[in-house]
């Protein structure tokens, strides 16, 4: 599968008493990461027609990203059955290339009129490869 990838840059907010980046911070990268990528390759009709919703996140954090880290995140399709896609999200340092958090995460498709899920066609496995 092709991945899909974004720079971002730690900022003062997304850190926790710490002073690292805040878990719920990682989950909103993940979140943010899948959609981002879902509107850049999907075309129009298929926006309109369907949505996503998280079954489950499974998330290693590998080590802590800290204020002014520049992080890269990539996510790619790993396996999609029945209505199910299992999206993988890395984050590495930019600079040290050393892994940050490795998640996992399960999406359900939905009939966007109904919320009826539905099995993912061969034509959106193909948007991500």
């Amino acid at each position: 599968m092709t991945p899909f990838e974004k720079d971002i840059r730690v900022q003062e907010e997304d850190l926790d008493d710490l002073n690292h980046v805040n878990n719920v911070r990682y989950v909103q990268w993940i979140q943010d990461i899948s959609k981002e990528h879902w509107q850049k390759k999907a075309p129009e009709s298929l926006k309109e027609d369907v949505i996503w919703v998280v079954l489950n996140h499974n998330i290693a954090y590998k080590s802590a990203a800290k204020l002014n880290d520049q992080i890269k995140i990539r996510t790619y399709i790993a396996k999609t059955k029945g209505a199910i896609s299992t999206r993988i999200v890395e984050m590495y340092d930019a600079v040290t290339k050393l892994p940050v958090v490795h998640a996992k995460t399960e999406w359900c498709m939905l009939n966007a009129t109904t919320y009826k899920p539905m099995r993912v066609s061969e034509e959106i496995q193909n948007i991500f490869t």
